[in-house]
């Protein structure tokens, strides 16, 4: 079962529970993987998403609540925060549990002692291994931690 289709069940059990706010999130995420699937198909390669597809357009929507989280505080909209915080729990229910920042400065001590010592070569592996359980920001602040 990828995880569209797990999505699809969710929303069914949400629409059947009366959840509301499950099943508005659900319908707006999987209309977002509609849309990356056509435009995959663009592309010619083919219109079925990985699952690490799926959660790139996951880990992208969140990222879009927390902004907005971030800029309606500032704007002392708290109505508008507890509906995007409401919208972010249910999201990241689906999403891998992200690295702690212990975890990721091992990843950067295993990659230094193999000899890399440039900040953009570091950056470019451990952000190939962490692949989207951590944000750049973080990998870039240990990284440099670590290399001064």
């Amino acid at each position: 079962m990828t995880l569209k289709d797990h999505f699809n069940e969710d929303l069914k059990t949400a629409l059947k529970s009366g959840d509301g706010n499950r099943a508005q999130v659900l319908r707006f995420l999987l209309a977002q993987l509609h849309n990356r699937e056509i435009e995959k198909h663009g592309t010619g390669k083919g219109s079925e998403l990985t699952d690490e597809e799926t959660i790139q357009v996951l880990q992208k929507e969140a990222k879009k609540r927390r902004e907005a989280i971030d800029l309606f505080r500032k704007g002392g909209r708290d109505d508008l925060v507890k509906k995007e915080e409401r919208e972010l729990e249910v999201l990241d229910n689906y999403l891998p549990k992200p690295f702690t920042r212990e975890e990721v400065g091992k990843i950067v001590e295993e990659l230094m002692s193999t000899g890399l010592r440039d900040f953009n070569a570091l950056m470019k592996e451990t952000m190939k291994r962490v692949a989207g359980r951590s944000d750049g920001r973080t990998v870039g602040e240990l990284i440099r931690e670590k290399i001064q």
